[in-house]
């Protein structure tokens, strides 16, 4: 196992691969962060080195990888597109990078590989049967990455809720609550009526695998923790948590309304992201929970900003409040 503090963190211009690149530099990590096209070889920025590649071709994710410990795995296809072509062939090759290298996997995970024959609170052990196309993939990628770990590199997956923070990204908060750059006047609730959802702070998941890496030499080599994050029980917590925050930052008081799920349906035939978003409309239908008791034993507490917090913060990121 290779003892260096250097990191390669795919998917890193994205908002949980952002987040964990710049704990992990905070953190004393030297990371390395691969993205496509337009740059030199390499560049340094922000503390963080940029390689010219695509997470698609071996053999620059190997390249990439020399004398890395760990590859944080952060990358998907942008705008739920082109999951079926992309998921596992990027997934094999930071496989083929890390065997390579002895080195350890991160997997920021999801709720897509379970069903709901798992809900509704879930524990890392839960049954993964899904019912649709993006779990059954989620499930593939999963046993993948329990296969590399008996060949040479470890695995840490953490799991988490729906994904929020400062930085823009495929995530229901800044894609489907508010809109980025623009006051809040209305918040839109994707979950019917009364369901409980989960939240994960992007800065909390990233603090998570920080820690987590600090560790992994005691950890198995297969691992896998669930965040419990924030628990919105009736659905309208975190729609109140915005009003709150809007309304202290002297705005105007924003309007809960029903995300317009019936547009999101005319339009699917038409609009490929918008048939992904259809397609894990069950998660806003039924109560879903992680229980966060094994990363908490792990850890001794699991990182936690406070709702009110990491509500501005997003916000703010998003430019959708005033500066004071």
């Amino acid at each position: 196992m290779i003892a260096s503090r250097r990191v390669l963190v795919l998917g890193a211009t994205g908002g949980i691969g952002g987040e964990v690149a710049r704990t992990l530099r905070d953190s004393g990590w030297q990371v390395c962060a691969l993205r496509r096209g337009g740059r030199p070889q390499s560049e340094v920025s922000e503390g963080i080195t940029w390689f010219t590649g695509d997470a698609m071709d071996r053999q620059q994710v190997m390249a990439a990888a020399q004398g890395c410990s760990v590859i944080v795995h952060a990358v998907n296809p942008p705008g739920y597109r082109g999951w079926d072509q992309q998921v596992l062939p990027m997934l094999d090759n930071t496989i083929a990078a890390a065997i390579a290298q002895g080195a350890t996997i991160v997997l920021p995970g999801t709720v897509y590989n379970y069903g709901p024959d798992a809900f509704p609170l879930l524990h890392e052990d839960s049954p993964q049967r899904p019912l649709t196309r993006k779990g059954a993939l989620r499930v593939e990628l999963e046993q993948r990455l329990r296969n590399a770990s008996t060949q040479g590199c470890r695995v840490i997956i953490v799991r988490a809720g729906n994904f929020f923070g400062p930085a823009p990204g495929n995530n229901w908060f800044s894609q489907g609550l508010v809109k980025p750059g623009r006051a809040v006047t209305r918040v839109l609730l994707p979950n019917a009526e009364g369901i409980g959802n989960q939240w994960a702070y992007l800065p909390d998941v990233a603090s998570t695998i920080a820690q987590l890496l600090e560790r992994r030499e005691t950890l198995e080599p297969f691992a896998a923790f669930h965040m419990a994050g924030h628990w919105d029980a009736d659905g309208r917590q975190m729609a109140e948590a915005i009003r709150r925050v809007v309304a202290r930052r002297g705005g105007k008081m924003p309007k809960i309304k029903t995300f317009p799920w019936w547009l999101i349906r005319g339009l699917s035939p038409f609009v490929e992201t918008f048939r992904e978003m259809l397609e894990v409309r069950y998660l806003w239908n039924e109560p879903v929970r992680l229980s966060g008791s094994l990363l908490q034993s792990t850890l001794g507490s699991e990182p936690h900003t406070s709702l009110d917090d990491a509500v501005e913060a997003t916000l703010m990121g998003l430019g959708c409040l005033r500066n004071r």
